[in-house]
């Protein structure tokens, strides 16, 4: 009988404060590997353009097809996919393979620095509090998750309409 491999448990994601566009970057990348790998049903995703996120590298992809099974929903906020169009076109892409369970929306007229920049989940979340400085915390202190899906959940509800088609039609 050959032995049966356990899967290897996801690496423990940051708690705690984080600093600078690099250590950003990675606690997105961490984040999206652990979601595909401890099996998160849902991601909420919000940002003003979404440029400084590494949606279009390979490695984040991967992870999203990993993520991508049945019964799960990413739910995507942005003043405008304008960026997400022009900087990641391997997630534009994967967004219109993946259609049926992402929903979009858009708030084109909010102040860029009012719209939240976070990855939010039911078990952690990373929160960009200065975007412009890269500066902000993550972890899944249920305090912090509350009040942040909260937050997003009056953004989606009261200040966004349906955003970012996956196809354009056209007569």
């Amino acid at each position: 009988m050959e032995p049966v491999e356990e899967p290897v448990p996801p690496a423990p994601l940051l708690e705690g404060r984080f600093e600078g566009r690099n250590a950003f970057t990675q606690c997105v990348r961490d984040a999206l590997a652990h979601a595909a790998q401890a099996g998160w049903r849902e991601l909420i995703l919000s940002d003003a353009d979404f440029s400084d996120w590494p949606l279009g590298e390979r490695a984040v992809i991967e992870a999203l097809d990993a993520w991508a099974r049945s019964g799960r929903h990413l739910t995507l906020l942005a003043k405008s996919y304008d960026d997400v169009v022009r900087r990641h076109a391997r997630f534009v892409r994967w967004r219109t393979t993946w259609d049926h369970i992402i929903q979009c929306r858009a708030s084109p007229g909010a102040d860029a620095l009012d719209i939240p920049s976070m990855l939010w989940s039911p078990r952690w979340v990373l929160h960009r509090l200065d975007p412009l400085r890269c500066v902000g915390v993550a972890g899944a202190d249920p305090g912090r998750r509350v009040a942040a899906h909260e937050l997003l959940r009056e953004w989606l509800q009261t200040k966004s309409s349906p955003g970012f088609p996956a196809s354009t039609l056209g007569l």
